[in-house]
């Protein structure tokens, strides 16, 4: 088991120590469960009120901090206490699981493909013809990777996850399990003759650089050219971006949200929980659309906008208000 004192723990996150200690710390924990060896945070002042009947023997928090530690108990203090608690997360992440072997035997290469130094490759996988996957890729058993794909080094691909042919994905990124990149999109025609015609998806897509792609997420390919996330694009699970979307760099889209076609977000947007947005909308640089919005139309850029359909959030605050308001006086 590891362990680390405060100080060996204060020496990565080159924070303040206040109050002292002399339990090693085994695991971090959140404050209401956490044990006498173990360390939680406080990121936000809200939560100083759980410290006093919390078990843990130490706590990383902002610099802000309003309440004492307490006898042989200690705060790491530090200018977000966030971040400084991912640092420690990886300080006692297991290790990942082993390969004992780069490509297990049960994995199917196709001889055009080309693998990288140091890759490795599980059981069951399938890289198809004129595949190319850099350096210290790690693809988990299950994986398909179709024909004329590129995969970035240091990517890692989970158990489950589809590649579909002629996408392309960059270096350090990570694909959860049962992910599908490349899906067709979902365009159909009504036809007097046939019913509903399927439109031919024949596009592509291009993950950029540190992008993460949620469990059961879908990135569909592109009508005619390619459906394109920026570098370091967060997707969390269950989440749905439609076919020739454009998504700047570092955009985060919460689970069970949505994209339809052709829709464009700047740099820096976040899109919340179940919020769904209209086919060629676009959404500018540093925008917010809150959980379980509608957009319908275009967002200017650094704006919050809020409910179904989404207007800007302190419109939406007033309304609630004044509907509020209403009920409350029909009942008198």
């Amino acid at each position: 088991m590891k362990s680390y004192s405060i100080q060996e723990i204060n020496e990565i996150l080159k924070g303040t120590i206040v109050g002292e200690t002399n339990h090693l710390i085994t695991a971090p924990e959140q404050l209401e469960i956490a044990k006498v060896t173990e360390i939680s945070f406080i990121g936000n002042k809200k939560y100083e009120k759980f410290w006093n009947t919390s078990n843990a023997c130490a706590a990383i928090v902002n610099d802000d901090i309003a309440i004492e530690p307490g006898t042989n108990r200690a705060f790491i203090k530090v200018q977000n206490a966030d971040l400084a608690m991912s640092q420690v997360l990886e300080l006692f992440a297991p290790p990942i699981p082993v390969f004992h072997i780069d490509i297990h035997p049960t994995a199917v290469v196709d001889a055009t493909a080309v693998i990288g130094n140091g890759t490795r490759i599980g059981a069951g996988s399938y890289i198809g013809p004129k595949v190319t996957i850099g350096e210290n890729a790690i693809i988990y058993p299950n994986v398909t990777i179709l024909d004329e794909c590129t995969v970035g080094k240091n990517t890692i691909i989970w158990s489950g996850a589809v590649v579909r042919e002629r996408c392309h994905i960059g270096n350090d990124c990570i694909l959860h399990p049962n992910s599908t990149i490349g899906a067709d999109g979902f365009g159909f025609r009504p036809c007097p003759q046939r019913g509903l015609v399927k439109i031919p998806q024949i596009g592509n897509v291009i993950l950029g650089n540190g992008v993460e792609i949620g469990a059961n997420s879908c990135v569909d390919r592109g009508k005619f050219s390619s459906t394109v996330l920026g570098d370091g694009c967060k997707i969390d699970n269950l989440v749905q971006i439609g076919h020739n979307s454009k998504l700047g760099r570092f955009c985060i889209m919460a689970g069970h949200s949505g994209l339809a076609g052709s829709v464009t977000l700047g740099n820096g947007v976040i899109i919340g929980g179940s919020a769904s947005i209209k086919d060629h909308a676009t959404i500018g640089d540093g925008a917010t659309v809150g959980a379980g919005s509608g957009v319908t139309c275009d967002v200017p850029a650094g704006k919050v906008v809020l409910g179904y359909p989404a207007v800007e959030a302190r419109d939406a605050l007033k309304q609630w208000a004044i509907l509020k308001r209403l009920v409350n006086d029909s009942k008198k």
